[in-house]
């Protein structure tokens, strides 16, 4: 991680950082919980290698903030800060069964390790245990909310598979598809958050509206990172997702300037011929087509700022504005 980023996360959890603390402890303990249980040694294994990843925690980090506008119980906040970063952590376990991924931040996935079936099951363990998290809170709305989440997590992932090698696509249905995979559980952690703190019906508004642009964005830099990220520092491969079938943003652009004799358009129909996936790779990765993605990334980012200009200045607020900062130049 280079040195801005660095800075810019210790900023983004300076507010924070107790509560933060207490969420990583409660995740990490779950599986610590089944240790003392040998008749489900199987699961605490498990656990302990989907729960003990070195993630940065920043959907959690979201909820938090935005509970940083109104009166509130903490304890509440954590734990659906807790839940927020367990659906997260679920629905990778799943992700990567479904892509087939042998690794993921540098470590080898529950599927390459022990299989799709584990591999299912923890994960829905992982989505349970997030579930009891969020009725703890008892908020219908966050509660309602919530599910509603995994539903749009699920519908992303369908949509996704559906559409691989297809080219009918264009900037809105990929808007769509990131909005569900990957905006619409940044959005629910800066509502819930806000929900929680039982701020006005306007700041929460504002700050899911905020989550919404963010983790726009967010998905957005992640799709520029596969073509020209450090494999070292991603944690992933360079170039996967095309090489997958799946258009992203600079490939969707790339289509849009040139429709006819387009590699990327090339490769898509002769999936299996290498030198046309390094053609279409090379094509989706110029200049001009990372720089009108970052570019429609950045507008994301100047939604997010505007829609909680109107909120009192605070550490809370001070540390949202570094998180659209760090979102736009982070390294993985």
């Amino acid at each position: 991680m280079n040195p801005k980023s660095r800075n810019l996360l210790a900023k983004i959890y300076s507010p924070i950082n107790d509560s933060l603390e207490n969420v990583k402890s409660e995740i990490s303990n779950l599986s610590k919980h089944q240790i003392i249980n040998k008749e489900f040694s199987f699961l605490s294994k498990l656990l302990m290698h989907s729960l003990n990843s070195s993630g940065k925690k920043l959907r959690p980090a979201i909820t938090l903030l935005c509970s940083g506008f109104g009166n509130h119980n903490f304890k509440n906040v954590e734990k659906m800060a807790s839940a927020i970063e367990l659906l997260h952590i679920a629905t990778l376990v799943h992700d990567d069964t479904v892509d087939d991924s042998n690794f993921r931040r540098g470590q080898k996935t529950i599927s390459s390790l022990w299989g799709d079936n584990a591999a299912v099951l923890i994960g829905d363990y992982i989505f349970a245990t997030a579930a009891s998290f969020v009725c703890e809170t008892n908020s219908i709305p966050v509660i309602k909310r919530f599910s509603e989440t995994i539903m749009e997590l699920s519908m992303g992932e369908l949509n996704q598979m559906s559409s691989l090698y297809k080219l009918n696509q264009t900037k809105e249905k990929y808007f769509k598809r990131i909005y569900h995979k990957t905006a619409s559980l940044f959005s629910t952690s800066s509502e819930s958050g806000a929900i929680l703190s039982n701020t006005d019906q306007k700041t929460i508004n504002a700050l899911k509206n905020f989550g919404y642009n963010l983790g726009m964005a967010f998905q957005i830099t992640d799709d520029i990172l596969d073509f020209i990220g450090d494999p070292q520092k991603t944690g992933k491969p360079t170039e996967s997702d095309l090489a997958k079938g799946i258009l992203t943003l600079p490939s969707i652009i790339s289509i849009e300037k040139n429709p006819k004799n387009n590699p990327i358009i090339q490769f898509f129909k002769e999936p299996s011929n290498n030198t046309l996936l390094h053609k279409a790779i090379e094509n989706a990765s110029e200049k001009s087509n990372i720089s009108d993605s970052l570019k429609i990334a950045k507008q994301f980012c100047q939604i997010a700022l505007n829609e909680i200009d109107y909120l009192p200045e605070n550490s809370h607020k001070t540390a949202l504005t570094h998180l659209v900062e760090y979102v736009l130049t982070r390294e993985k």
